[in-house]
């Protein structure tokens, strides 16, 4: 008996970040938290998956901070969306988790300070209830498709092996082929 796939409540859209075109036939969709060791170890696997499928893959990051069990999660997520807010969300997003082990909120302004941000807008934004909504709503819309992080979903369907390397890429060559076979217009 076959079960029927979870799929993504949320299409992605242009509100969401980006790496690479939302045209690309195949979209890796990760809900993550910064603190969460098992997404620290699915970050380098994203990359070398990025870097081997170029245009053919087009990578979203949600945020799911796990508050109870990660507590600097929670502001590391405002932290890149306030780095967002200056256009610099993918290079916080990928300074946090290469120095996971600093995430307090003096690390996050350092950080934000090696990017190059105004500093004074950082603090601004990082304390603004705007960025801690954008957190809770994209938490909030995992709420009954994600259950733990990291947590994919690959062209909507939600991908229930293990992250690595191999079983992503095997997902990603089986979503690219079925695209590559459905009908221009249901893609």
């Amino acid at each position: 008996m076959s079960h029927s796939p979870v799929t993504l409540e949320h299409p992605v859209g242009p509100e969401d970040h980006v790496r690479g075109s939302l045209s690309a036939p195949v979209t890796l969709l990760e809900y993550g938290d910064f603190e969460c060791p098992f997404c620290a170890r699915a970050y380098p696997v994203v990359k070398q998956l990025l870097a081997r499928f170029g245009s053919e893959l087009c990578f979203v990051f949600r945020h799911t901070p796990r508050a109870a069990a990660h507590p600097h999660a929670q502001h590391a997520a405002e932290a890149t969306e306030a780095a967002a807010a200056q256009g610099k969300f993918w290079e916080m997003h990928d300074r946090l988790f290469e120095n996971q082990n600093a995430l307090t909120d003096a690390d996050l302004k350092k950080q934000a300070i090696a990017l190059g941000l105004d500093a004074a807008r950082f603090d601004a934004d990082f304390a603004s209830h705007a960025v801690a909504a954008r957190v809770r709503a994209q938490e909030a819309g995992a709420a009954h498709t994600v259950l733990t992080t990291p947590t994919f979903f690959v062209n909507g369907e939600r991908f229930d092996d293990t992250p690595d390397s191999v079983t992503l890429t095997a997902a990603i060559e089986r979503a690219a082929a079925a695209a590559k076979d459905a009908p221009r217009g249901l893609r």
